[in-house]
């Protein structure tokens, strides 16, 4: 049954009402992302009226110059203008990169007017300045009226006799209204205009912004150069952490490993001394203290094989190849002091590289949640989406995480850059904190 305020329905007119709030839902979703969508074109073209007028200032300013330039007079106001030039165009940058892709600013080009007038980037952006100071500027003005012009028509009936005779025209100007039969027409031309913003509205902007994302971008060398700077700190990154595993491999095997092999030594060496005494130069050997040697041994053997599995265990976990990282997470959260829950949505593996680090970021991060988090749950979410694996850990613990402060971070950043992945850290004070880990899962 379907219950209701005031009362009870049947299932019949319980789905027939979820029908009808699911189609007003469908056809309601796209007019709030069409409003959404031209209220932020609306933003974007107003932002890009103001620079495209101060374009206009600068381009009239380049215009007399020049002129000037011809009879020796104007050269002196040259490098002030390209140095505006350049100002403005980061501004545009600027405001380019909050309403999309980022736009990447070159190396600051030349002002000096030798050196300028054969420099590349001054070209671009000159060829900039003179789309945006006339194009840029017809729809900026655009942007700005369409929505003046449908308020001012839509709200026209309601004030059309507050205002003298000769004030009541149309947004355009074309005739006048003097009565109620007069005044709904001018409402249906606000609601032209209103139609007009929400369909090309945002296709305007795009069209404002696109000279800047062309021409004011650094290119593809700066790109190159960028992504060769990233390159050459994941490598780096990748690097130090594998030096970091070998340390802490050595270390397993040398302080661990190798004290209970030589201990082995030391007692299988004793016992075997012990049977192999001289009969004459005293009494014979005690078989019980020739089995404790043997049995001391055999332990320390044990403990030397038990610390080297967890060794291999510790380069490359066996249970990932046998149940996968969702196995291997929940075998994690098994032996996790602290109450963990695993979710996990990845539907197919990814490469066996991916998953270690995506294992060891998990272990490490139960790790320090157990011993400094004094949390009373964790959660450890993974899903793969568009060729990325996200990995989010989060517990309700007393925060304050410091990745300088020797809880492991660094360890976790270091194995993350080294598949040019990206971690997210927040962990205020009080809690709780969260750890999120982005992995290409190819790679």
């Amino acid at each position: 049954m379907a219950a209701r305020t005031g009362g009870t329905v049947d299932d019949g007119e319980a789905d027939e009402s979820w029908a009808a709030e699911t189609e007003v839902h469908r056809t309601g979703a796209p007019l709030v992302r069409s409003a959404r969508a031209a209220l932020a074109s609306v933003e974007q073209l107003a932002g890009g009226l103001g620079t495209a007028l101060l374009g206009l200032a600068l381009l009239l300013w380049l215009v007399v110059a020049a002129t000037l330039s011809l009879v020796g007079v104007g050269l002196p106001l040259l490098p002030p203008a390209l140095r505006a030039l350049h100002a403005l165009t980061h501004r545009e940058r600027a405001r380019l990169n909050r309403w999309g892709p980022e736009v990447l600013s070159p190396p600051r080009p030349p002002s000096r007017l030798r050196l300028a007038v054969t420099d590349l980037t001054v070209r671009r952006e000159l060829r900039w300045l003179a789309i945006h100071a006339s194009r840029g500027l017809l729809l900026g003005l655009a942007g700005v009226l369409l929505p003046l012009a449908a308020l001012r028509d839509l709200t026209f009936p309601l004030w059309w006799r507050l205002v003298p005779e000769e004030a009541n025209s149309t947004s355009v100007g074309l005739g006048t209204a003097d009565s109620w039969p007069d005044a709904v027409p001018v409402a249906l031309l606000g609601l032209g205009w209103l139609a007009i913003l929400l369909g090309l509205g945002p296709a305007m902007a795009r069209h404002q912004a696109g000279p800047g994302r062309r021409l004011l971008n650094g290119g593809a060398d700066l790109d190159l150069a960028l992504r060769i700077a990233q390159l050459t700190a994941t490598r780096a990154a990748a690097l130090d952490a594998h030096a970091a595993e070998l340390r802490r491999i050595e270390r397993a095997l040398h302080d661990g490993t190798q004290n209970r092999l030589v201990s082995v030594t030391v007692l299988v060496g004793a016992a075997r001394r012990m049977v192999t005494r001289d009969p004459g130069g005293g009494p014979p050997p005690d078989p019980s203290t020739v089995a404790e040697l043997l049995e001391r041994a055999q332990t320390a053997a044990e403990q030397a094989l038990a610390e080297l599995r967890t060794v291999a265990r510790g380069i490359v976990p066996p249970v990932l190849t046998d149940r996968g990282l969702a196995g291997a997470l929940s075998g994690l959260a098994a032996d996790c002091p602290v109450p963990c829950r695993i979710e996990v949505d990845v539907p197919t593996r990814c490469a066996a590289s991916v998953e270690a680090t995506a294992y060891f970021v998990v272990a490490e991060a139960l790790t320090n949640i157990a011993r400094h988090s004094g949390a009373a749950n964790a959660t450890v979410a993974v899903r793969s989406r568009d060729d990325r694996l996200f990995l989010t850990v989060t517990d309700d613990g007393r925060g304050g995480a410091d990745e300088d402060g020797g809880s492991g971070l660094t360890g976790i950043r270091r194995r993350v850059a080294a598949h040019d992945g990206r971690l997210r850290l927040a962990s205020p004070a009080g809690g709780p904190t969260i750890l999120e880990v982005e992995l290409p899962c190819g790679s």
